[in-house]
């Protein structure tokens, strides 16, 4: 039983200090205030243990959030947190981030954070899609980063209108997402581009379950130095797959991406179903793809359902003179069944590694891929790769370059 002996409304936030038996510390309620509602709702979030927005309040953001150094918090969003279309103020006002020179609305790190309740973050982004369309070089903001935050959840919790990436895990460590709803959809002629569900980069730990994500790219994207991350359970539309990279874009950079599982995936309409990229040519970086495990892939009009290109970005000719250093060892996919597009013809598989023993260790089993009617029968390609599982054979011998 909570009891309230303070409350205070100052600019918005209903301030409630509780005693409670066995708990303790201050719990706020943040109301729109018809302005900018973001210096406040980050000063409750600082001030205060426990955090609410109720429903059908909308927060109006005009102004970045920093809502680092946290620690055991909870945000219980029941109503929406939407931030403005005010582009100028955005591109010169976002937190940057250097890794593909990125910015993002809103950050949050530090310790043992909960962000809950069924409430909706809402990024504004057609405005965004629109001016991309006529401006490729226009910074886009990241709906949600958490950056240097471990123990944290954020469940329940719907994403709509990111201008690019959804969300950004930067640094991270035990970290959770369950049941999240995810949907970047353009109502103009101007696609929802770059429009990312997860990039996970420089984190341990992360699970991404239970969500269905409705978007323009990657449902899911490992970045570098990704390790023991679970994308399960998911339904995506619309995207470029679930994508262990790209890796090995930068010289002098080693990237890592280990012990990753992506289990129970519903794929449609899609360029991709389960993906490995990196980068070959001159002048690239180098790095590890390790157990790596894809099982139980439900595909859809998927142009291409099984993906590995260690040629990312690069010419076949390029690709033999300067293969990729980014080694790929030990991977799996098993239990795959569906449809490709047609956008392939009749492939509905490939394996691209590059020359020289740079694929290790990849087994293929259990796999039930089917091109549209007119393509005629499925067919699989691979080079400068070994093959082993009940499947291999449906690749034959793949070609040496």
């Amino acid at each position: 039983m909570h009891i309230p002996f303070l409350t205070a409304l100052v600019g918005g936030l209903f301030l409630a200090k509780t005693a409670a038996q066995n708990t303790g510390g201050v719990s706020c309620t943040v109301i729109a205030s018809g302005g900018d509602d973001g210096p406040t709702f980050v000063e409750a979030v600082q001030r205060c243990d426990s955090v609410t927005i109720p429903r059908e309040t909308t927060l109006s953001i005009a102004t970045r959030m920093n809502m680092t150094g946290l620690k055991n918090k909870n945000i219980d969003l029941l109503g929406t947190v939407k931030f403005t279309s005010n582009m100028t103020y955005w591109t010169n006002n976002g937190f940057p981030f250097e890794f593909q020179d990125q910015i993002t609305f809103w950050i949050v790190g530090g310790e043992n954070i909960l962000i809950n309740g069924g409430g909706t973050i809402d990024g504004s982004g057609q405005v965004w899609y629109d001016a991309f369309a006529t401006n490729s070089t226009l910074l886009r903001p990241i709906l949600l980063t958490l950056y240097q935050a471990t123990d944290v959840v954020v469940e329940n919790i719907s994403m709509i209108n990111s201008p690019e990436w959804t969300n950004f895990v930067n640094e991270g460590k035990n970290v959770v997402y369950d049941g999240i709803n995810i949907s970047a959809v353009s109502t103009s002629n101007n696609l929802a581009k770059n429009t990312d569900g997860w990039d996970i980069y420089r984190s341990d730990s992360v699970s991404i379950i239970n969500s269905n994500i409705n978007n323009g790219d990657d449902c899911v994207s490992l970045k570098p130095n990704s390790t023991n991350v679970i994308a399960s359970d998911l339904y995506c539309n619309g995207s470029h797959g679930i994508s262990v990279g790209s890796l090995g874009q930068y010289a002098g950079v080693y990237d890592i991406v280990e012990n990753f599982t992506s289990t129970n995936v519903q794929m449609y309409n899609a360029l991709n179903g389960a993906r490995i990229k990196a980068f070959a040519g001159p002048g690239v970086g180098s790095g590890i793809v390790k157990n790596i495990s894809f099982n139980f892939f439900t595909e859809g009009n998927v142009d291409s359902p099984l993906v590995v290109d260690q040629c990312y970005m690069t010419n076949a000719t390029e690709c033999t003179t300067y293969p990729s250093n980014v080694y790929i060892q030990d991977v799996t996919f098993a239990n795959f069944k569906g449809t490709s597009s047609g956008k392939k013809k009749s492939v509905v598989a490939s394996l691209a590694c590059s020359p020289d023993g740079r694929c290790n260790n990849i087994t293929i089993n259990d796999i039930f891929l089917e091109p549209p009617l007119a393509d005629g029968k499925a067919t699989y390609s691979c080079q400068n790769v070994n093959i082993t599982g009940n499947a291999a054979n449906l690749f034959g011998d793949c070609a040496t370059t």
